[in-house]
């Protein structure tokens, strides 16, 4: 079983409680404690996956760990707040760990977030040199009214996205990306209510909010802005580009691009639909799941 059909089976069942707003399946777990609303994320980087050991610092692994879980936040229409981080490996060099957590405080002042605990461990014996996996929980904060969840898709709405997609990897994007917190800010709740970030691949995580919100999308494959170096299929299966995915009214598009303060673009990449619930075709009626650009999953294995 890949990613996908482990968690199909698994988050059902998993125990909620009255506070749970929202539970897993989105790109934050919404908690509510008293008259506030926080956002509870946990991601992870891990060696020969999310970078190359040898080829990466441990500055800029640590950077991603932390900015990976602001791109959730954002997602959520939220602002952050508060980072756990656990770290295991088996790296013998006591100055690269000095260098992790250096990048990982640089990081945490620039986008004002509390590093508040964690933990540290060694990897067992036989493990390939350089492993390291690294693991960050990150809370924020979220008004009721900006809160963004990908269920919320209408048919009729736009699917627009901010940035390029694409070559994320080659072209250290996946590194050097900036969490859309700002960008997010500006839509929620006044443009958008549906969003998330785009991580795994632009059909896979457009794919997310056609099956959470149970319409269809149409998306205009050649209106997808590219990032150098990026085709149309790497757009669409790649991942790692940490751009906003969204829908918004027709009747806004327009104020939403005239109000747009900053220079990041913003695009119409596609439409909402009753027909097809759960699918995303192309502008010829062509189902694109059935291409093999359908996304990064882990565990993809049969």
């Amino acid at each position: 079983m890949n990613e996908l059909e482990i968690l199909e089976k698994v988050l059902p069942r998993l125990p909620q409680n009255a506070d749970t707003v929202v539970g897993p399946g989105d790109d934050c777990a919404v908690i509510r404690i008293g008259d506030e609303w926080q956002l509870l994320a946990v991601d992870q980087v891990v060696s020969n996956v999310h970078y190359v050991p040898g080829q990466t610092t441990p500055q800029a692994i640590a950077a991603k760990l932390l900015k990976r879980n602001l791109s959730d936040i954002a997602a959520m229409g939220g602002t952050p707040h508060c980072a756990l981080l656990t770290l295991a490996g088996n790296i013998d060099d006591g100055q690269w760990y000095l260098d992790f957590f250096a990048g990982l405080t640089d990081t945490a002042k620039q986008y004002q977030v509390a590093v508040s605990g964690g933990d540290i461990a060694s990897l067992p014996a036989g493990c390939p040199p350089a492993t390291m996996v690294a693991t960050l929980t990150i809370t924020g904060k979220v008004l009721p009214d900006r809160l963004c969840l990908r269920r919320n898709a209408q048919p009729g709405q736009v699917i627009m996205g901010t940035g390029r997609f694409g070559n994320s990897f080659a072209s250290q994007h996946h590194l050097n990306f900036t969490p859309r917190l700002a960008e997010a800010q500006f839509l929620a709740g006044r443009f958008t209510v549906c969003m998330l970030d785009v991580s795994d691949g632009l059909l896979l995580d457009l794919g997310r909010i056609a099956q959470a919100s149970e319409v269809g999308m149409e998306l205009d494959v050649n209106a997808i802005p590219l990032r150098a170096g990026a085709t149309i299929p790497a757009a669409l299966g790649d991942g790692e580009d940490y751009e906003l995915l969204f829908t918004v009214d027709s009747d806004q598009v327009e104020i939403l691009r005239w109000e747009w303060p900053f220079d990041l673009p913003v695009t119409v990449l596609g439409r909402v639909t009753a027909a097809h619930p759960g699918l995303v075709f192309d502008g010829n009626g062509g189902n694109l799941f059935a291409s093999n650009y359908s996304g990064f999953q882990h565990l993809n294995k049969q």
